[in-house]
């Protein structure tokens, strides 16, 4: 009984510590996003989690326990269908009570769904009706290809967000005045580097804590009876906590626009950078990879693909496209549970 009070006491010990990281997370992100503007604010972010989430996922590969063949598959899917439906639901739901409707640049927005779209299609699709491989797997050559797609993909996208057409993501004026932010002075240099390494402090905290807190996770899913795919969606939810509180936070301060940046660079980056790095160690170290997703998923994803695109394309949202996001959601997390 002392035993299981004191692991008790550990596991709330280190819920503690991980959100006082993802806070720490998100205060440093702001900092660099204040020296940087938009969008590179948030891609700074962005890109920080998904480089430490593939580090958690390839160490998971290399350990070689049973069904780390499917560990990128699983996390890369939870990550978009966790995004485009909790994350963008959730900002425009609570954005929404409070604000009653917000705008945003649909260019930018569509453009990013445009992408991602592709990108799942690629890589969690693709292998299913390949047919030089039984099953949904992909032949090395197959694989090989897929993840340089991806990456150029990905890498054509940040050209196109960052360089040509940085407008589409930049907030309205009006916004920026409206959360007096304009005048605000930006941090020195010294302080934006202090903070970015603070950043990766924090988020190499959250990445680890979450591979500490798996195990207790893995055990309550396995004693309630739940698939395995359900430990990959609560691993995502963990690694994605600075993102999520982030983008809520923005959406509450009606900056709806970096909410978006925010949620769907997080999701483009996760196939992006994730798929070519786990294909080149698999394509190396000649480890089982299996991406392709059941036909069930493939629906829920489409289906979220094709409501993102009428909630982006309008440029302004209200409650109801929230909940809408959330319902689609909480449909792949019962169907996760009980497919």
């Amino acid at each position: 009984m002392a035993n299981l009070l004191t692991h008790t006491w550990f596991i709330i010990l280190l819920v503690a510590t991980l959100v006082g990281a993802v806070l720490s997370a998100v205060h440093h992100a702001e900092v660099i996003a204040h020296k940087t503007g938009e969008p590179f604010g948030t891609l700074v972010l962005s890109i920080s989690v998904t480089i430490i989430e593939v580090s958690l996922i390839i160490a998971m590969m290399l350990s070689g326990h049973d069904g780390s063949e499917f560990i990128a598959r699983d996390a890369v899917f939870a990550t978009v269908m966790i995004v485009v439906n909790g994350v963008v639901g959730l900002c425009i739901f609570i954005g929404g009570l409070k604000q009653y409707e917000m705008n945003f640049r649909n260019e930018g927005a569509i453009s990013a769904l445009a992408v991602l779209t592709a990108l799942a299609t690629f890589i969690l699709v693709m292998p299913i009706v390949t047919i030089s491989t039984p099953g949904p797997d992909f032949t090395q050559s197959q694989l090989a290809f897929a993840g340089i797609a991806s990456f150029t993909l990905y890498l054509a996208f940040l050209i196109f967000q960052t360089i040509s057409h940085r407008d589409y993501y930049l907030p309205a004026l009006e916004e920026h005045k409206t959360n007096g932010d304009v005048h605000a002075q930006k941090p020195s240099p010294l302080k934006a580097t202090i903070s970015a390494l603070l950043l990766l402090v924090s988020l190499v905290i959250v990445v680890g804590l979450a591979e500490v807190l798996s195990p207790a996770i893995e055990s309550a899913i396995r004693t309630a009876g739940a698939p395995k795919t359900v430990v990959g969606i609560a691993i995502a939810l963990l690694v994605l906590m600075p993102e999520i509180y982030a983008a809520v936070r923005a959406a509450r301060a009606n900056r709806l626009q970096g909410s978006l940046n925010l949620a769907l660079g997080s999701a483009l980056a996760s196939i992006g950078l994730t798929i070519p790095t786990v294909a080149a160690i698999a394509i190396i170290f000649n480890l089982p990879l299996t991406l392709g997703i059941s036909p069930l998923n493939m629906v829920l994803m489409y289906l979220s693909f094709f409501i993102g695109s009428l909630t982006l394309a309008l440029g302004r949202t209200t409650v109801l496209q929230g909940v809408v996001h959330l319902i689609i959601f909480f449909e792949y997390l019962f169907l996760s549970l009980v497919p």
